[in-house]
This record gives C-alpha cells, structure tokens and sequence, in this order.
C-alpha cells in the first residue's frame, strides 16, 4: 500500500528522542527563509509559508525567530543567503535516496552528504537517477484514536474533499492528493471537525524495495547520519520499512 513506509517513518522520526531543540529550530527557520523567498513574507498569501510557520509553532520555536527568518528572506534583515540543493542516490540495498538541502555553504554540505552515503555502502547519483521513482503529492495524516473515526465515512470525506486515494495505516488515516488540491483538502477536513496530526507536499515513492536485514540496517543509520546535518530538510526514500 502506497505511503506505509512513509507513516513508519514519520513515527520513528517523531519518536527519535535525541533531537536537540536547536537543530529543530534552525531547521525550521530554512524553511520559512525558503517559502518566504519564493512567495513572500505574507503567510495569508503564501501557503508554503503558512504551513511552514505552523509547523514551527507546533514545535514551540518562537514568534521573533519566525520573523527574523522571514525578514532575512524578503531582504529586511542581513543574515545568510542560503541556496536550495536536492541530492539523489543509491542507499544500501540499491534503496533510492532523495536529499533535500537548504544551506548557505554548498561545499560543506556535499562533503556531508557524500560522507554519509560512502559510509552506509551508498552512492551518490546524477540528478534525476532515481527522482523519477516518486510522485510530488499532498500528504495528511488523520489519526484514529481510539477508533472514533469511522472508516467508511473518513473515505467518503476525502473522496469528497478532492483527495486522489486513502490509506489505513496503524490507526492513521493516510489521505494523498494533488499538490494544487492539497490547501483544499486540508481546509475541507477542518471543517469537517478533523484534527490534522500532519500535513505537507512531499514525494511519495511510486514502489517499495525490500531489503535484507543487515542492509536496512545501514540504511537506517544513513537517513540517521543525514538528518543529523543542520542543512537538511528532508530525506526521502523507497525503503519498506520492516518494523
């Protein structure tokens, strides 16, 4: 089923119990650079914006660095010009790999990133080698808490939001849409009285590979050495995730 790798990875990614609050923040503060850079610092005509602010209240960053990375973007404030990369590879396993970046020194994130990979029995890639193998969709996750939700009712509900498919998954609800239909979407469900535990574009592997066990392994500490950069944002793979 399309997205069960994804919601195991998002429940390990918000399990991981050493993240370290100023990692998440700074990380945060890329994203609304970046969203504000490319639709500007008004969050009520920038989606992208929007959603990454939310996102970083919901992880308690405060409002002055939410505005300070807005008025670096739209040239209010000096800082750091950061640049916007996306690596793609081979993990362990021939495991496609996405890496997306956003960094103000792209030499030192290559050395990183290649660091990573070379490590775990992986290779980087030319760009496009493996980005064809996903799909940019709308992600939301509902989650079924103590089975409230109604399963043929929440299909119908997204059917009529305009999603494109839905998923059960491990008490959640995986709902996937267009990117142009995704800000409707989750509005929709909303007011629907759905409490949205995740929502993004993102891309979606179109199939999963399943490894052996020691190749996950090394897998599961390259995604870890990865996201342990301060430059990344995001990584993305077609890994079925066995446990």
């Amino acid at each position: 089923m399309a997205g069960h790798s994804k919601w195991h990875n998002i429940q390990r990614r918000k399990n991981a119990q050493d993240a370290k609050r100023g990692k998440i923040f700074m990380r945060h503060a890329k994203l609304i650079y970046s969203a504000a850079k490319q639709g500007g610092g008004d969050p009520d005509m920038n989606p992208a914006l929007r959603l990454a602010i939310d996102k970083a209240k919901t992880d308690n960053m405060p409002n002055d660095n939410i505005d300070r990375a807005i008025k670096k973007a739209t040239g209010t404030l000096d800082g750091a010009s950061y640049e916007e990369i996306t690596y793609e590879g081979y993990g362990p396993g021939g495991v496609a790999v996405i890496v997306q970046v956003l960094t103000d020194n792209k030499n030192r994130t290559a050395a990183e990133i290649r660091h990573a990979f070379n490590k775990n029995n992986g290779n980087l890639g030319e760009n496009g080698c493996v980005s064809f193998m996903f799909d940019r969709k709308g992600y939301i996750i509902i989650l079924n808490e103590n089975g409230k939700i109604n399963e043929d009712e929440m299909t119908l509900e997204a059917i009529e939001a305009g999603a494109d498919d839905i998923a059960v998954q491990d008490g959640a609800f995986e709902i996937f849409t267009s990117p142009d239909s995704f800000e409707a979407v989750c509005a929709y469900l909303r007011e629907a009285g759905y409490s949205l535990a995740d929502e993004e574009i993102t891309l979606i592997p179109q199939t999963y590979s399943s490894i052996d066990e020691d190749n996950e392994e090394k897998m599961m500490n390259l995604i870890d050495m990865l996201e342990e950069s301060e430059d990344v944002q995001d990584v993305f793979h077609n890994m079925e995730i066995s446990s």
